[in-house]
Order: C-alpha cells, then sequence, then structure tokens
C-alpha cells in the first residue's frame, strides 16, 4: 500500500501544481519560468514533467512537488502533506500523529466553524433578518453558498459549544480567533455574535479567518463597529491568519487572473462578490488596507497587469495611501479604473454591468492617472503651483523600479512644468538616494549574507556540473567519457562522488548486460540511477561502500535532480553530434585544468628540493623524476591545445 505523499504524488503532475503558482513555458520537454524564490529577468527555473522534480539556476533551490509547496507556501512538510492531500483527493487518516499539527488543528476548527457559521444562515429563523440583507444586496442563493457566507448566532457562547461537543478544547477555540477570553472570571465567549459572516480564505481556499458585519438594524447602537475582522493567529511562530498576506477571493479568482492575464483590485468583499456573481471572475479584494510586498508577490504569480478600483473619493490619494509603491517597485503595469457611476463597484456593477465592463477596458495607466489628477487641481502656470507639482510627483516617479518609465514620465513632468529636465533628474537622484539610504537601514545587510553573496562557483566547477548533466541526459555519451576523463579531473567534492558512483552504477550494468546475454537494452537512466543511489548499500566513495553514507547519499540525489535539469535548460535542441562536441570541449578544459593544477604543485615542489639540505644524488634524482613530469604535463595541455 502506497504511503501518502507517494499516493499524493501519483494523482498530481507537478507541472499543474507549479502552475498554480507561476507561468510556466515549454522548453523542448520541459518548462521554465522566471523562478519565484529570487528576482530575475532570464528564465532560470526548469520544471520536469517525466521525473517530476524541479530546479532554479539562479539561487540553486529544486526538488519534487512537495519541496516546491513547501517552499513558496512557507509551510510544513504536514501542512503542505494535507495541503496537496487535498488537491488530489487523498484522505488521510488523522488518527495518525505524523499528520497532526497545531496548525492544522487551527485550519480544521476555522473550517468548521465556517460551516456552523453557513447552517446557520441558511436555516435558522434567528438569521431572517440576515438573509433579507443579503436578498436586498443582491445575492443569490448560489452565491451565498459559493462563498460560504454564514451567520453567528446573538449569543454568547454558541459556536464554543458547537465546537467543544466536537472535541476541540477552549484554548484552541481562542488560538484560532473564534473566541475572547472573559476579564473578571475564568473561560471564553464568542468573539463573533449577531454578525453576517464572510470567510477569509488563504490561496489554498482553507479558511484562515473572518470579516464579520454587524446587521443592518444594528449599526446605530453597535459600538465595535460596523465591521470586525479575525485577529492575526500565529501557531509556533506560523502566521494562521495574517491580512498583509492574504486577498480576499484569490483562491476563487486566480485561475481567471491566469486566463485574463489581468487581476481587478478593489476595496471591498462585496465588490468582490458582486463582481463574481456577476461574470467578472478576476476580481479580488484587498479589505480596505494597503497594498504589501507580500501581496503584490502573490498576485504576480498569476499576472502582471494590475487595475485599481477604489472608491471615487479616495482614488486621487493611490500612490501616497494605498501601498502602490510596492507594484511599482515590482515593475508591474498598474491602471485605474475610473467607475462612469455609483460610489464603488458593488453600486456600479449592479446597476450597470457595461458601464463597469467598459470602465475596464478603458482604465488609464497609473501613473497617467495620478499626473492628471494633481495637473487639475493646481495652477501650473504661477511659479507655487509648478513647485507643488514637482513635491507630489518626483517621489511617484522614483518609485518605479524601471529606469526606463522613469525617463518617460520625467520628461512628461518637465513638459507640464517647464522645467530643465536634467534639473529634474538632479532632485530625482537625490530622492531616490533617500529612499535607498532608508531602505538600507530598514533591511541591512549581515556580514555572513554579504560573504555569502560572493561564494560563486568557479569556471571549472560549473564545467564538471555541465559535463555530468550532458552524460546523464545523453547516456549514449558516458562511455566515451569514462574513457577519457577520471573523477579527479572534475572539480568539486560532489562532482567527483557522484562521477564515481556514476561510473561505478554503469559497471554494474555492464556485467549484469553480459550475464544475461545482451538481452535489454544497455542504457542509464534517471530513475535507475536514483534508485541505486538512494540505496545506502550502493553508495560508494573511493572505491568502498561507506558505513555512514547517508548525508553524501541525498548530497548526491539532490545534485542529481538539478544536474538531469541543467542540459535540458539551454541544449534541450542539441543533436547528438553537437552534444559530443559540447562534452568533448567540456572534458578538454577540464583535463588542462587538472594539468595545470598538478604542474603548478610540481613546480613548488621543484622549488622545495632546491631548498633542500640533501646530497647531490639523490637531489639529482629527485629534480630529474620532477622535470619530466613537468615537462609530460606540457607537452600532455600542448597537444590537447592543439586539437
Amino acid at each position: 500500500m502506497q504511503n501518502p505523499s507517494d499516493e499524493i504524488k501519483s494523482k498530481l503532475d507537478i507541472v499543474d501544481v507549479i502552475r498554480e503558482y507561476i507561468q510556466l513555458k515549454a522548453a523542448g520537454l520541459n518548462f521554465r519560468a522566471n523562478c519565484p524564490f529570487h528576482r530575475e529577468k532570464t528564465p532560470s527555473f526548469m520544471v520536469s514533467p517525466e521525473k517530476q522534480i524541479w530546479h532554479c539556476f539562479g539561487c540553486g533551490k529544486g526538488g519534487d512537488i512537495f519541496s516546491f509547496v513547501m517552499e513558496i507556501e512557507g509551510l510544513s512538510f504536514v501542512e503542505t502533506l494535507r495541503l496537496l492531500a487535498k488537491k488530489a483527493g487523498v484522505v488521510l487518516k488523522k488518527a495518525d500523529p505524523a499528520l497532526t499539527s497545531k496548525r492544522n488543528t487551527l485550519l480544521d476548527i476555522l473550517e468548521l466553524s465556517a460551516k456552523y457559521y453557513h447552517k446557520v444562515l441558511t436555516a435558522s429563523p434567528a438569521a431572517e433578518g440576515a438573509r433579507a440583507y443579503l436578498r436586498e444586496r443582491g445575492l443569490t442563493d448560489e452565491t451565498i453558498e459559493k462563498w460560504q457566507i454564514g451567520y453567528s448566532p446573538d449569543t454568547w457562547d454558541s459556536l464554543t459549544h458547537f465546537l467543544k461537543s466536537r472535541g476541540y478544547g477552549e484554548n484552541e477555540i481562542f488560538l484560532a480567533g473564534l473566541s475572547v477570553k472573559k476579564e473578571k472570571t475564568p473561560g471564553f465567549y464568542d468573539r463573533f455574535r449577531g454578525r453576517i459572516m464572510f470567510p477569509i480564505n488563504d490561496i489554498n481556499g482553507n479558511v484562515v479567518g473572518f470579516t464579520a458585519r454587524v446587521r443592518p438594524e444594528k449599526e446605530a447602537e453597535e459600538k465595535m463597529g460596523k465591521y470586525i475582522n479575525t485577529p492575526a493567529t500565529m501557531v509556533n511562530d506560523k502566521s494562521v491568519y495574517n491580512k498583509s498576506n492574504i486577498l480576499f477571493g484569490l483562491d476563487k479568482a486566480k485561475m481567471a487572473i491566469k486566463a485574463e492575464d489581468a487581476v481587478v483590485l478593489v476595496e471591498g468583499q462585496m465588490d468582490a462578490i458582486t463582481a463574481a456573481q456577476n461574470g467578472f471572475n478576476n476580481v479580488i479584494a484587498s479589505s480596505g488596507t494597503a497594498l504589501t510586498a507580500d501581496q503584490v508577490n502573490l498576485i504576480k504569480r498569476y499576472s502582471n497587469n494590475l487595475f485599481l478600483s477604489f472608491d471615487m473619493d479616495k482614488a486621487g490619494d493611490l500612490a501616497a495611501e494605498r501601498g502602490i509603491a510596492q507594484a511599482m517597485q515590482a515593475e508591474m503595469n498598474i491602471k485605474v479604473i475610473e467607475l462612469p457611476e455609483g460610489k464603488d463597484p458593488d453600486e456600479c456593477i449592479k446597476n450597470n454591468p457595461d458601464g463597469w465592463r467598459q470602465a475596464v477596458k478603458n482604465a488609464k495607466p497609473m501613473t497617467q492617472y495620478y499626473f492628471d489628477k494633481t495637473f487639475l487641481k493646481l495652477n501650473l502656470k504661477d511659479y507655487e503651483g509648478q513647485n507643488q507639482a514637482e513635491k507630489i510627483l518626483l517621489p511617484l516617479i522614483a518609485k518605479f523600479g524601471s529606469r526606463t518609465e522613469q525617463d518617460f514620465w520625467l520628461k512628461k513632468l518637465s513638459q507640464a512644468v517647464d522645467a530643465n529636465e536634467n534639473s529634474l533628474r538632479e532632485k530625482l537622484k537625490e530622492i531616490i538616494k533617500k529612499q535607498s539610504q532608508a531602505n538600507a537601514q530598514a533591511k541591512p545587510l549581515t556580514g555572513a549574507m554579504k560573504e555569502l553573496s560572493r561564494l560563486k562557483p568557479s569556471r571549472e566547477q560549473m564545467l564538471s556540473e555541465l559535463l555530468l548533466a550532458f552524460i546523464i541526459r545523453f547516456p549514449a555519451h558516458l562511455e566515451y567519457a569514462i574513457n577519457h576523463i577520471g573523477p579527479d579531473d572534475l572539480v568539486g567534492e560532489s562532482n567527483q562522488l557522484l562521477y564515481r558512483n556514476l561510473i561505478i552504477y554503469y559497471n554494474k550494468l555492464i556485467d549484469l548486460w553480459t550475464r544475461e546475454g545482451g538481452n535489454f537494452e544497455l542504457a542509464i537512466n534517471y530513475l535507475g540511477l536514483k534508485e541505486w543511489l538512494s540505496n545506502p548499500d550502493n553508495f560508494i566513495q573511493d572505491g568502498k561502500v561507506k558505513a555512514d553514507s547517508q548525508p553524501d547519499n541525498y548530497k548526491c540525489l539532490s545534485l542529481l535532480d538539478r544536474l538531469v535539469l541543467l542540459a535540458d535548460k539551454d541544449f534541450y535542441d542539441y543533436s547528438e553530434e553537437q552534444v559530443k562536441a559540447e562534452i568533448i570541449n567540456i572534458m578538454a578544459a577540464l583535463r588542462v585544468n587538472y594539468l595545470n593544477n598538478r604542474r603548478h604543485e610540481i613546480a613548488k615542489l621543484i622549488a622545495g628540493i632546491e631548498k633542500e639540505n640533501i646530497n647531490g644524488q639523490e637531489k639529482n634524482e629527485k629534480m630529474k623524476n620532477l622535470m619530466e613530469e613537468f615537462k609530460a604535463l606540457t607537452e600532455e595541455i600542448n597537444l590537447i591545445e592543439v586539437k
């Protein structure tokens, strides 16, 4: 019987899962993309559907479907198992202690609470007022079901009592953000009472919190506010709900965003729900908060085109108040939707869906919109107005991550305020310098990080990896490589170790092929080599099976996954002749490097012998042997270089 992780792997395709996070493009038999884990302009992130692995040749991260989701979501293995099991339709046994965690328990509580609130809304007489309000807002039963909108009973402990009956403790309910500690007596009471409940989901559809709206007839007497949210919840230093990395509706909209290559960001949750009900499925909500870097990174997984639609009385202050600098710095294409009617998207869409559609189509580039708003309220014919325009717009231009965009808008500003462009450029440089200094103070680079940033593999180490990648990807050339270059010619301990084991594995196959009378096709393959290296009994180092080979075993397996994609990254369309030529050139370069290093060692030995106080004959014999080796090395180097 398969274990849960193997069963999940057998039912999910790594390409389909990774496509939910980033845009992949075909590259031969594999797929490539810009890495989601570091900033890059040239794609170095590779995915192999055949081998179900991924690797980034820019930052060095790689692995299987589980390691990718763990890395991008910041989850533990158990949490990733739960997430992927849901996608794969695999049922996990909750009784298994290995599948439990505090965070998973809180997610279970939140999911069960959402179902409870939804049941109360749809079935309880006490929720009739809430149902009437939602109908007045134009929501259909299907929409209420899709978004799992609910109602919290106007009592002190209904939810707590229900969850305790299902086996959850009071402290667990409190940690999920659903109850509040009593001040004067022991115990807890329900946080949400007599409110319409909107579940907040993370990117994977897990309920992580709630927005609770007071019933309209209670607004006047409500002291806690029209809307209240789940507080930030943490367990084991990991976030369950944190508004800075959640965008309402993104779990439902992400595929539409990817398909349309555009995302519309609104303020209110009802705006997003109404948009979806009317067929505008790429709309998500910021829930009234400023955009954060984490939210921008979430959006960029699916599209680089961001359309903003906020209340018209606030839209003029977008750049100053809405965290748009994050999106500008990420070089997103930002546009602003000007509503034809209605104070918010919800009202506009209900009254005039075609008007909304046209408004999205006619959206202005964000900077143009902001320029227009600024110029509208200033007199650009006098000095004061021109000076104010510079003060408002230069910091905005400085936020762009692209120098080309900065130059374009700087020229526009100089023309509008009749100022010298070079003078404005100097002011812009000063603003950028101050922003950089502020960022440097906020995020200092530690000495260790600086040191790590300098550690880059040598040319010869990279050539060694490329040689291994070629002969693993094109195993027909392995025998040629074995006959012409040895492990010591390669650079890097892991490269040498893997090559030695590759030779041993190949020789074992030769022995088996000979015993079987040549009745099978003799070929190295990735899965066979991986299985060989996964078995500690087969693991070879220095010609022997190591007693404690596990750490080096894992090192080789990790290197194998990376190398198997390396040749595909840039050479997937090479012919056999081109591959052979590359292998010959690489081997020649590595051999010359090895010979030069050996020659350098001999030169040091000769210099040492010259200083030694030994008799003439012994000294001459040593010098003669070393000089002959030095000469032979030089001749071999010259021979290789002539070829």
